[in-house]
This record gives structure tokens, C-alpha cells and sequence, in this order.
């Protein structure tokens, strides 16, 4: 969920989550010109196109799915940014985001709402629920400018737009114990196979190799289609992975099935899982990769985004006590990724709400937000450089997704673009019921999840 709300935001945002095309890398994030800066908090400027707004009401409020402490971060990244604004933010973290979103739009309650599934915002637009940016105003080709035109078609409908990209995250990391891992004599492994004979290593040295949690209160289950989802692109390829997407082949097709059984070569080995896989559904995602910290640690990998080093311990030091290496090619290599949109309810058809999020989007305020380990944002903004993040590690993982871009191996995350009651609904739910069931269960699981696509 891409907390990303996958906190990531939303990644709790779940927490923080489909690339039907790639398009060239010069019409990606990395696309020239930049928004001139706002003299109030150093903004964006996208132009407007001289849309009626209603009144001023004095507030802004931000629903999203971060967890508390990202939330916290965020605000305070708006507040020492937005100081001169005639109005206030509240920065609104909900653990039960996925019910709120959709009740607010539709009871016309909502001013902006943070979310990580495309398929969800174009759902929400199809009802007629939210407010695309052209009609409050905004000018896209500027955004455009910012974002690139991928980022802004995930939220494209019936030709105007109804999302604003605001943070993206990288997927596949797999993250360790530096120190420790050093120590004991292992290896990044380059491939799946190094992989499973690491996973193998740690285990015959009498420790467990991976620390893994699903749980995520109302969205417990999208770290568990985070694998799928990374597996699937390595072993199917994009162009199967894209057809899955949008349901050119079945969840039951054996694409499918065949990612899900890798994804149980790690799951359900004997004394590959601390607690083991059936424990996952109880297991905090923020918390899972806490053992890893230990001395010596209990498990010693942790596959998950680029948000989760806010849940490490606060004395960590990224590139001493931990570090993190790309989930490894299988029989070709991908790069998953996520992302979050600022979309406006109609509640939200105002002018504080028009000027937050310009300056929401903009340098100052993204760049803040990249300096706060707590909320480990990763900024769309193409003007956002290296020096704003907290740490080499994101630094790091943003060259990461554009370098995917541009080699045409990244896919957005895919539950976050299919249909809600799938993507966020029995996608989520099947692969809980994977894990508790085990490998017999598959075929029911993927059965059931395909009979839940809506016709």
C-alpha cells in the first residue's frame, strides 16, 4: 500500500502502492524545468487557470495513513514551512484510512486526502466524489514539468487529472544488520539463488534468517503483496506483470501462481521466518525488522520499502548499523516502486486548499520532509537533490527508481492500481490467508481472489 500509506506513506501509510506502459525516461521523473519558487514557504508555482474557488474557511485539513510518528514529522516539516500561510494545516493520521477516504468523498466532508492506490483515486473520480486539479485551477502541464506526465497519467481520467504526486518509494530493499552481517562473513547476494543459499547460511549457523510482520491494522496484508508483487516482476516480466494489472490474465493465471510459490520458498522453509510464516498476520510491519537489531540479532534480512528506517531504533546509524541491498533478479530483473497523491475532495474547492497544496509540492517543503528520518519521504519533485534527505540511503534508493525508469524494469505497485476490492480488499486478505493456510491453501486463495474482481 505503499505504506507509503504501504506510510511510505500513507506504508502507515501502508502503507505506502500500475505501470500499464513505461514511457520514456524523458517524460518521466526526470523531466527538465522546474516550478519557479513561491515567495510565502518557497512553493512550486503550477499557475492557475482562473478556476471560482469558494471562501477562505482558515484550515486545511490532510487526511492520510501515516503512522503517528511520520505524521508528526510531516507536520512540523509544514508548519516551519507554511508559518506566513493565512490558514492552518492538520495533518490528519488514520489507522482506518481505507474507510474514512472513501466516506468523506462521498459525504463531501473531505478537503485533501494522501492516497497510495491510483485505482482507488479513479475509482473516487468516476463517482464524482473528488475535484480534478484542472478544475481548481491548477495548471497540469506545469505540474508536469515537476512530476513528469507518468506520474500524473496514474491518476488520469476522462482527460483531466486527480491526484498531485507527493512522495515516492522504492520497494525493493532487502535491508540487514551492517556490522553484524560483516562480521559473521556474509555476502550480498547478487541473485535469488545467493539469496536462498544465504538464507540457508544463516540458518545452518543456528539463527534465523528473515524478519517478517504483515500486520497493519484495517490494511494488515499489503506488505505480503509487496513480495508477490516484487517476485512477480522477476519471473514474469513486465509485460505479464502489466496484463495482471489490469486483468489481461486471470489471478489464478500460473504467472501467478508461480511467483506465489517463490514467495513460499522463503515463507514456509523450516526456520527461514522468525515466529514463523503462520505468525506473520500478527506481526506489526513497523515492528518485524526490530529483532534484526539485536546482539546478536534474531534475524538478520527484512524486505520492505524505503520508509521503514524510521521504525529502526532512533540510535541506528544508516551505513554502520544497518544497510540495504536491491531484491536480487530471479530469472530477470525489476524494480517495484509506490507512490502518494494529494487528491481534493469536494469540500476541498478552496483557496487555502489550492495554495497548500502548491506549496505541498514544492522544494522547501518536500525537501524538509526528506531531512526527517521519522517520515523518510522521498520527493517526486525533480528539484529535490541528494543533500535533502536524511541520510545516503535514500539519497541512494531515489537514483535507484529513476534508474529504473530509464531501463524499463520499474512497475508502480500493483494492488495500489487494481481495483479497490481486490487491491486493497482480497488481495490483501488472500495472502494473510497464505501464510496461515500454507502451501495447500494457494490454489483457493488465487481462485478466491480472482472470483472477487468486479465484472
Amino acid at each position: 500500500m505503499t505504506y507509503m500509506g504501504e506510510n511510505g506513506s500513507g506504508e502507515r501509510g501502508q502503507a505506502m502502492k500500475q505501470l500499464k506502459l513505461i514511457v520514456p525516461f524523458a517524460a518521466l521523473l526526470l523531466i527538465a524545468a522546474a516550478c519557479s519558487s513561491d515567495d510565502e514557504g518557497g512553493g512550486g508555482e503550477t499557475g492557475t487557470t482562473g478556476a471560482a474557488l469558494g471562501e477562505n474557511t482558515g484550515t486545511v485539513n490532510v487526511l492520510n495513513a501515516m503512522e503517528p510518528n511520520e505524521a508528526d514529522a510531516v507536520q512540523a516539516a509544514v508548519d516551519d514551512n507554511l508559518q506566513n500561510a493565512d490558514y492552518t494545516v492538520e495533518i490528519e493520521s488514520s489507522a482506518d484510512f481505507e474507510e474514512q477516504f472513501p466516506i468523506r468523498s462521498e459525504g463531501g466532508t473531505l478537503d485533501i486526502a494522501l492516497v497510495p492506490q491510483p485505482g482507488t483515486v479513479k475509482q473516487e473520480a468516476e463517482a464524482g466524489n473528488i475535484v480534478s486539479l484542472e478544475d481548481l485551477g491548477l495548471d497540469v502541464k506545469a505540474m508536469e514539468n515537476t512530476f513528469g506526465s507518468y506520474f500524473m497519467s496514474l491518476v488520469e481520467y476522462n482527460g483531466k487529472h486527480y491526484g498531485l504526486p507527493t512522495n515516492i518509494n522504492l520497494k525493493s530493499m532487502i535491508w540487514y544488520p551492517k556490522k553484524a552481517f560483516d562480521d559473521a562473513g556474509y555476502k550480498v547476494p547478487e541473485t535469488w539463488d545467493d539469496l536462498l543459499a544465504l538464507s540457508d547460511q544463516i540458518k545452518s549457523d543456528g539463527s534465523t534468517p528473515w524478519c517478517v510482520g504483515f500486520e497493519s491494522e484495517a490494511s494488515s496484508g499489503w506488505p505480503a503483496t509487496d513480495w508477490m508483487e516484487d517476485i512477480m516482476l522477476r519471473t514474469a516480466g513486465t509485460d505479464t506483470y502489466d496484463k495482471w494489472v489490469s486483468h489481461d490474465i486471470p489471478f489464478n493465471d500460473p504467472a501467478v501462481k508461480t511467483a506465489a510459490e517463490d514467495f513460499g520458498k522463503i515463507m514456509f522453509t523450516d526456520g527461514y521466518v522468525l515466529g514463523g510464516a503462520d505468525q506473520t498476520p500478527s506481526i506489526a510491519f513497523g515492528d518485524a525488522p526490530t529483532p534484526m537489531f539485536d546482539n546478536p540479532p534474531k534475524c538478520w534480512l527484512h524486505r520492505q520499502a524505503s520508509f521503514i528506517n524510521a521504525f529502526f531504533p532512533k540510535d541506528a546509524k544508516a551505513g554502520t548499523d544497518y544497510d540495504w541491498f536491491p531484491f536480487p533478479p530471479i530469472d530477470q530483473q525489476g524494480t517495484l516502486f509506490a507512490g502518494e497523491f494529494a487528491v481534493v475532495g469536494t469540500n476541498g474547492n478552496r483557496p487555502e486548499v489550492v495554495d497548500f497544496l502548491k506549496k505541498f509540492m514544492g522544494e522547501d517543503v518536500q525537501c524538509a520532509m526528506g531531512g526527517i528520518t521519522a517520515s523518510s519521504r522521498i520527493s517526486p519533485n525533480i528539484n529535490v537533490g541528494k543533500d535533502c534527505y536524511a541520510n545516503n540511503i535514500l539519497a541512494d534508493a531515489s537514483v535507484v527508481l529513476t534508474d529504473a525508469l530509464k531501463d524499463g524494469t520499474g512497475r508502480f505497485d500493483a494492488s495500489d492500481m487494481m481495483p479497490s476490492e481486490v487491491g486493497a480488499g482480497s488481495f490483501w486478505t488472500g495472502m494473510l490467508d497464505y501464510m496461515q493456510g500454507g502451501p495447500d491453501s494457494l490454489d483457493g486463495v488465487l481462485d478466491k481472489i480472482e472470483d472477487s474482481w468486479p465484472s
